[in-house]
């Protein structure tokens, strides 16, 4: 009965054990009010949602670390992937020809069953039976597994791991030539393309090889290939194990090794004689340079003379400089 504040619980007893309530405080009022818009699924710690989310970007992640990172030639993809065999795949049109031209070596080269051919995928062709380059027809799900996915535009070309030579090789290639030698090490230059160009500028200005650790440094990988245009089939690279342990073997064989360092004397003032001698060059990477025990087994270190301090040269050029400057020594007899 409304008003009826005699009924029985309607009102505490005075001293009473809990007593007499004024109100609530304001708790309800509170407690109605609106506290925002609803969390996400995907922002929600415990959500399933958010539990896959954060899968899926470690799985991202992963693959990023595990993508190879030579150049790209198919859109979607790179154009060189290295496999589990030590071969490489060239994939897409523009790369696969590329390769084609520069004649890196291959396997075999797949080509998608009733491709669309452009002018591109005739002169693969024309390329590959010059060369007697195995030639196989295969589905596109064929190439998609072989490709691991990636977007191959219809073609991939098997290369075969580079055949590295032994670090003695290339003081007997000199010896055979009848000829001082002239070998370029390389420390810490990790780009392909590097190691291509200074192939490229060995094989130009009289080098007997190219000498690369076997670990932290870029290998003759199709890229390298490509970029040396074709030297890298008349320039042995060898492979050590222990680069400062290699260049010790050189000089307790009668090398010089001369390191390229921006602190150096200048490269102008080279000793001539020096020069003619049996010689190696250590060119190091352009941010670190020659590393400390590296350039504790050189003999002496050189630089190259800049119009202004701030210039730098990335290793390809820079070796190329340096190779010309020492064969200009070696001509002027």
């Amino acid at each position: 009965m409304p008003g009826n504040s005699q009924r029985k619980g309607a009102m505490r007893k005075p001293g009473s054990k809990k007593g007499s309530t004024a109100g609530s405080g304001g708790q309800r009022r509170r407690g109605l009010e609106p506290k925002g818009p609803t969390p996400k699924a995907t922002e929600r710690d415990k959500h399933p949602a958010a539990r896959q989310a954060r899968a899926k970007v470690k799985r991202a992640e992963a693959d990023a670390r595990t993508a190879p990172v030579s150049g790209s030639g198919a859109r979607g993809g790179t154009s060189v992937r290295t496999r589990k065999d030590g071969t490489e795949l060239v994939i897409g049109r523009n790369s696969v020809l590329e390769a084609m031209r520069e004649r890196v070596p291959g396997i075999a080269l797949h080509v998608q069953t009733f491709i669309d051919a452009d002018e591109r995928i005739r002169e693969i062709i024309v390329l590959a039976a010059e060369r007697g380059l195995s030639l196989r027809e295969s589905s596109r799900a064929e190439l998609d597994k072989l490709t691991a996915g990636a977007i191959h535009q219809g073609l991939a070309l098997i290369v075969p791991p580079f055949e590295y030579s032994e670090p003695d090789d290339l003081l007997a290639f000199a010896k055979d030539a009848a000829e001082s030698p002239l070998i370029v090490a390389l420390d810490g230059v990790t780009d392909p393309r590097n190691l291509g160009a200074i192939v490229r500028s060995a094989a130009a200005f009289g080098a007997h090889g190219v000498l690369i650790p076997e670990r932290r440094a870029a290998g003759m990988t199709a890229s390298a290939w490509k970029t040396s245009a074709g030297a890298a089939a008349r320039v042995p690279v060898a492979r050590a194990t222990n680069l400062t342990r290699a260049l010790k073997a050189y000089a307790e064989a009668g090398c010089m090794i001369v390191g390229l360092a921006a602190g150096g004397e200048s490269l102008d003032a080279l000793d001539p004689e020096l020069a003619r001698g049996p010689l190696v060059l250590v060119i190091g990477s352009e941010g670190a340079g020659i590393s400390r025990l590296v350039s504790q087994t050189c003999d002496v270190t050189v630089g190259i003379p800049m119009m202004t301090a701030t210039e730098s040269l990335n290793a390809g050029v820079a070796a190329g400089v340096t190779l010309y400057a020492i064969s200009a020594l070696r001509r002027a007899r």
